[in-house]
């Protein structure tokens, strides 16, 4: 399925500079294949598994992991390879590789199940992991990602913008997307916010990001996996995320049985631009689990 393969031809570590990290959190790291994962690792009980979108890092769940930790959950809150304080390697990082990166994660902490929220590009490398690991999910979060694989064009403005962040730098990335990544209005009605997603942006390093781009860019389609999906879904979306389009409403759809919420003044990261909500949200779905 993956086309330019040539990309894969230098697979070797790269360490990348370090991004925003938990404030109040030791960083944990782990062997996982052929890189070192950094991670959080906070609480005690069922796993809940949240992993970060594209050019982000586990900083974003700084809040989330916080709130669950203390009711009950043990939070587990990786680095992407090539993403915050987690090795990369270059070229193209595939959404497999991510997802059995989170596998091998789960080894080394002796987790079994979890219940795996995954944001934008982050909630497609949760959909991997239910492909190719289906015994390790509990039950899915799925916030503001579609299940599609990438048509022709969309492939090619994918390797476009690869190839724009490896000559231009994240900086200019940053400044360009921050308006998409969370509501236009929210970049100057909550500085704070526009701020840490501003700064988690450019501080990622550009050759994974690249790499995470291209990969993204040849992953499968999801839609058949979540039409025969028997477990517990919820779709969160922002109402005013230009890139959803009513993807997160056609997304619980596929799903018998799945739950919708829409948080109000929010863009593309509920989770930062309104945490209440959001953590309301994913609260409420994880009271209703089965044990």
């Amino acid at each position: 399925m993956h086309g330019f393969a040539t990309l894969e031809a230098d697979r070797s570590p790269v360490v990348p500079q370090r991004g925003p990290s938990m404030s109040a959190t030791p960083t944990a790291h782990a062997r996982t294949g052929e890189i070192t994962t950094a991670y959080t690792d906070r609480g005690e009980g069922p796993a809940l598994l949240l992993v970060h979108g594209h050019a982000y890092d586990r900083s974003m769940w700084e809040r989330q992991v916080e709130v669950f930790s203390s009711r009950g959950w043990r939070v587990l809150a990786p680095d992407l390879r090539g993403f915050g304080g987690s090795e990369g390697t270059a070229g193209i990082v595939y959404t497999e590789e991510f997802a059995d990166d989170l596998a091998a994660l789960l080894d080394h902490a002796g987790v079994v199940r979890a219940v795996v929220v995954g944001f934008s590009m982050g909630g497609q490398v949760a959909m991997e992991l239910l492909h190719r690991h289906p015994q390790r999910v509990r039950a899915l979060v799925v916030n503001d990602t579609v299940p599609q694989a990438e048509d022709t064009a969309g492939r090619r403005r994918r390797h476009v913008t690869a190839d724009t962040i490896l000559r231009t730098g994240m900086e200019e990335y940053g400044r360009a997307v921050l308006g998409k990544m969370i509501a236009e209005a929210n970049v100057e009605a909550m500085p704070e916010t526009a701020a840490r997603v501003l700064a988690m942006l450019q501080s990622a390093p550009a050759e994974g990001a690249a790499a995470a781009m291209r990969g993204r860019a040849e992953r499968r389609d999801y839609t058949d996996l979540l039409s025969g999906a028997e477990l517990p879904v919820l779709v969160v979306v922002g109402a005013d995320d230009p890139f959803d389009g009513g993807a997160g409403r056609r997304t619980a759809e596929l799903v018998a049985g799945a739950e919708l919420v829409v948080v109000d003044g929010a863009g593309h990261t509920p989770s930062m631009e309104q945490p209440e909500a959001f953590d309301a949200a994913v609260d409420a779905f994880l009271r209703r689990l089965p044990a």
